[in-house]
């Protein structure tokens, strides 16, 4: 959404990025995990060089 993980990872995992969003918001009400994950996973995804 903001950083662009969710269509990076769509991209590299071949899976729709609406629904890794959905998975991020399920995640983040339910076990307080999605917005740790994402900054995470943007992490990962400035550190890499593709």
């Amino acid at each position: 959404m903001i950083l662009g993980v969710c269509g990076w990872l769509g991209e590299k995992m071949g899976i729709q990025e609406s629904s890794i969003r959905i998975g991020f918001v399920v995640a983040f009400f339910l076990f307080g995990a999605g917005l740790g994950l994402y900054l995470i996973l943007w992490l990962v995804k400035v550190l890499s060089k593709d």
